[in-house]
């Protein structure tokens, strides 16, 4: 309950699904586990994909976050 009551919680999960389920094609295949710390609940959507689309990067060692992003940015 670090990150709030119920709502919250749901909130953030729902808006993590959201954008893992549109790297999702670019990410490797596997299992992958997402945690969030409490300051993760005060982003915006925009700023919450930017965040996870870093650590995608950082996870996989390659650029596949960023054409994901490009992407979404034009529609």
């Amino acid at each position: 309950k670090k990150l709030g009551g119920a709502v919250v919680r749901n909130r953030l999960r729902r808006r993590l699904r959201a954008i893992v389920s549109g790297l999702a094609g670019a990410l490797p295949p596997g299992a992958y586990l997402v945690s969030a710390g409490p300051g993760a609940t005060e982003l915006s959507f925009d700023e919450l994909r930017r965040a996870m689309s870093q650590a995608v990067r950082s996870a996989t060692g390659n650029r596949a976050a960023d054409l994901s992003e490009r992407k979404d940015e034009g529609t």
